[in-house]
């Protein structure tokens, strides 16, 4: 019998408060001051430039003013290194800007420039939500079919879970939203699923081989059976994402940090709430049809 000090299902309560205390504040910085999209979703310029001198965000953001330009975005970073996101540049206003930091900031060094309309941006926000859309009605189906239906409404319900911290997080951060965003997040998305799918599967061993127990207890077996795989998967997972937040440069560290707050949700999510949330949903009468056998 696997180290169990406690039953999960009788403390979901407790799990649930948790998620309430995770989500909630991120849902009212999404509603009042939502996301800081990127110009993948919203069109214009992104340049990143290393400056060679000791500068503040202050002085980026005059010499940009005095191209009158309307910067929509300065970010600092590590080492001298710049983001600035304006609208859309014609290619001689780009590069009018290119010499005015280069010269009024002491020299610099071009890192990234990049473009993007606002046709564009628009067809890519519309696209990502869309692949949202299918990922989550693909995986009920398939979670559905391989178990039941009402363990299919239990892993959206962890997906959801897992996807509104993750986003929430990010809005309350004011964090830079890009296309490595959307791929982050239907990173997360899948990650959820393997780990809630293990979790199922574990039931339903459990359920015919425990014929008889309470379903409670099989699924506090079962989570407990499961949790050392749960624990080492993610723990491998974020020995990697970590350093790419800290050394990936500054590309990087939202998508990084994204599936660190992802991977982290996805882990507690598939222990704590998956099965709670399956035990919930079945009802007190499909409760006792278990325990009798009946699978129906």
């Amino acid at each position: 019998m696997p180290f169990n000090p406690f039953n999960i299902v009788h403390k979901r309560r407790y799990w649930y408060i948790i998620s309430a205390i995770l989500i909630i504040p991120g849902l009212i910085s999404l509603f009042f001051q939502g996301l800081n999209l990127g110009i993948h979703f919203t069109g214009g310029n992104i340049t990143e430039i290393r400056v060679d001198q000791s500068v503040t965000t202050a002085q980026v953001r005059e010499v940009v003013r005095n191209q009158e330009l309307t910067d929509r975005y300065i970010q600092e970073s590590t080492d001298g290194v710049f983001l600035i996101r304006t609208e859309v540049l014609t290619e001689q206003e780009t590069n009018a800007l290119l010499a005015a930091l280069d010269e009024e900031l002491g020299g610099m060094t071009l890192l990234r420039s990049d473009k993007v309309g606002p046709t564009i941006g628009a067809e890519i926000a519309r696209n990502a939500l869309i692949a949202l859309a299918i990922a989550a009605v693909l995986m009920m189906l398939y979670i559905a079919w391989r178990f039941e239906f009402t363990k299919g409404l239990a892993t959206i319900a962890t997906i959801v879970h897992d996807v509104l911290v993750t986003v929430g997080i990010i809005s309350l951060l004011q964090l830079e939203v890009d296309s490595a965003f959307v791929a982050a997040v239907l990173t997360i998305v899948g990650y959820t699923i393997n780990a809630t799918i293990i979790i199922f599967d574990r039931i339903r061993e459990n359920m015919v081989l425990k014929r008889g127990m309470k379903v409670d207890q099989v699924i506090n077996i079962s989570v407990w059976q499961t949790l050392n795989r749960t624990v080492n998967t993610s723990l491998t997972v974020l020995f990697v994402l970590v350093p790419l937040f800290i050394f990936g440069g500054t590309t990087l560290k939202g998508f990084a940090l994204a599936l660190i707050i992802g991977v982290t949700a996805g882990a507690y999510s598939s222990m704590f709430l998956a099965g709670t949330l399956w035990y919930d949903i079945i009802g007190e009468r499909r409760r006792k049809r278990l325990v009798r056998g009946e699978q129906s």
